[in-house]
């Protein structure tokens, strides 16, 4: 099982890499936001009981509640969609709101390193020239 926990990770990674580069036409917030919800859609895990061939007893097991919450739709046993559909909700409010954090820090920093190169800029017109500066290109 646990191999098929870390096929499940990196797959997710991969996943999760493309689609962030496949919203390469959007925004940056709107591109994070999506991105860690699904991030979350895809990393909750959930709780899971399946009937075995003996009479009375059950496997139980974790998997990813989007696919826990899937199979019990299909199955049309809405006592085990409702928790996990739950936890995917929550899990993708939880990511868009990760990924609006993310957003607000990129740009606080952006912006602190704005107003740092204008210092700097008023600091070499404040001096006059006085120091040799290199042609730039580019």
């Amino acid at each position: 099982m646990s191999l098929l926990w870390l096929s499940y990770a990196v797959l997710s990674l991969v996943v999760l890499g493309t689609g962030y580069l496949g919203l390469a036409f959007l925004p940056r917030l709107p591109r994070l936001v999506i991105t860690w919800a699904v991030a979350g859609v895809m990393w909750v895990p959930a709780s899971f009981q399946l009937p075995l061939m003996e009479e009375g007893e059950v496997y139980r097991g974790l998997a990813p509640a989007v696919v826990v919450s899937g199979l019990a739709f299909l199955e049309g046993d809405s006592g085990a969609m409702l928790p996990a559909l739950l936890l995917v909700v929550v899990s993708a409010g939880l990511g868009a709101l990760v990924g609006l954090l993310l957003w607000r820090r990129g740009r606080r920093g952006a912006a602190a390193e704005a107003t740092e190169d204008q210092g700097r800029q008023r600091e070499r017109r404040q001096d006059g020239g006085a120091q040799r500066q290199e042609p730039v290109i580019g």
